[in-house]
């Protein structure tokens, strides 16, 4: 982000996180943390997901709120968990506006257009080229990662993978994240297994970074930044739909100034 908007933020008392990762500064990002909103409850404060039984007014003005550090309103996904990549332009924003794309991650070549996807204990997965002309942002659950939305996200940029680079942002930790046999299964044609630690018969501790960074590598993205958050433990900082359910979302947001 620009510097007075990261003053803005300071200013206003929010603790949202502005990437750290080595990138042209046309590249800007922001990542919504729990606080800073108007809902209450167990969506409180800062929910922007407008399907967690929240006052839709509440939801509203959170929006409202994060959309005044953009330089216009975030592109909202209809998130399944899959694989789908959504390519994003002018041409196309009324028509996703009014009917958000069943996808799991976006990309776009255009200044202006805001990704978004909503998180809360999924790594959320931002993409930029170093040259600044494509950047991309991914929903990465456990079902989406053994599905291959990274793989296909870093195709969909349609740039030499090498020049990709990537930041990891907050997500449910591994000592947090105990799976059953059915997700380990998931991933038998992927070399992941490191990323999966023995917790008690039948069920493991998984490593979503490890497996996102695993990815990333096979697709040919080397430069990998961000990661070491845990949604599940940071209970006054983020949302977590493992450690509560009934929660509200917090949103990555992408975007290429002018």
């Amino acid at each position: 982000m620009t510097a007075s908007a990261a003053t803005r933020l300071a200013g206003a008392g929010f603790d949202w996180i502005i990437p750290d990762w080595p990138i042209a500064p046309r590249v800007q990002a922001l990542v919504t943390t729990r606080n800073g909103g108007a809902s209450t409850g167990a969506q409180a404060t800062l929910n922007l997901g407008d399907a967690c039984g929240d006052d839709p007014a509440a939801v509203a003005e959170n929006r409202r709120r994060v959309q005044s550090f953009l330089p216009s309103a975030p592109i909202w996904l209809r998130q399944v968990h899959g694989d789908e990549v959504v390519a994003l332009d002018s041409s196309t924003l009324d028509a996703v506006r009014a009917h958000p794309p069943v996808a799991d991650a976006a990309v776009t070549h255009e200044s202006g257009v805001v990704l978004a996807v909503m998180v809360a204990d999924c790594l959320p997965v931002l993409l930029a080229d170093r040259s600044a002309r494509v950047i991309g942002v991914v929903h990465a659950g456990w079902r989406g990662l053994a599905r291959g939305v990274v793989e296909n996200a870093v195709a969909a940029m349609d740039v030499a993978p090498g020049e990709i680079v990537a930041w990891l942002g907050p997500a449910i930790g591994q000592r947090a994240f105990e799976v059953g046999e059915d997700v380990v299964a998931a991933f038998d044609d992927d070399d992941v297994s490191p990323y999966f630690e023995a917790a008690k018969p039948g069920k493991w501790h998984a490593d979503l970074y490890g497996i996102a960074r695993a990815k990333l590598n096979r697709a040919g993205v080397r430069d990998i930044h961000g990661g070491g958050f845990c949604t599940f433990q940071d209970a006054a900082r983020f949302f977590s739909y493992r450690r509560d359910r009934d929660t509200g979302r917090m949103a990555a947001l992408l975007w290429l100034a002018p």
